[in-house]
């Protein structure tokens, strides 16, 4: 089974047209956005000269039966916990959103879309560039 998470930007890329995200999107068995990805996109929503429209084609995504958003709980935790504590470690620190995304990503067991290289600082976390 195919099963992929939209980082932020890889969701924006697809909704613009772009032809290898729609070809990665069509291909998944299951696509997962992560609560961090809603908020970050709601807040890039808000206030914008297209928020009535972003909001409606992102409800009208999220209703797809193969799109479904992670639950959050101790094991998202626990996988945080783990990710934050090896990049500070390591001295490669992410954005803490990101942190989120990618606990989501590994305990759903799912490969990451995105375009942000930090991500590959994540041992143990499967990674895709949408580029």
């Amino acid at each position: 089974m195919i099963r992929i998470l939209l980082d932020t930007n890889a969701y924006s890329d697809f909704k613009r047209g772009a032809q290898n995200l729609k070809h990665i999107v069509a291909e998944a068995q299951e696509i997962l956005v992560p609560i961090p990805v809603l908020a970050e996109l709601r807040v890039g929503f808000l206030g914008g000269s297209q928020e009535t429209r972003n909001l409606a084609e992102l409800e009208q995504f999220l209703a797809t039966p193969r799109v479904h958003v992670p639950p959050m709980g101790e094991q998202t935790a626990l996988f945080y916990a783990r990710i934050y504590s090896d990049l500070k470690r390591a001295g490669t620190p992410i954005p803490i959103n990101d942190v989120w995304i990618a606990a989501s990503s590994m305990e759903a067991g799912a490969v990451l879309i995105t375009s942000d290289a930090h991500f590959q600082h994540i041992a143990g976390l499967l990674v895709k560039s949408r580029a």
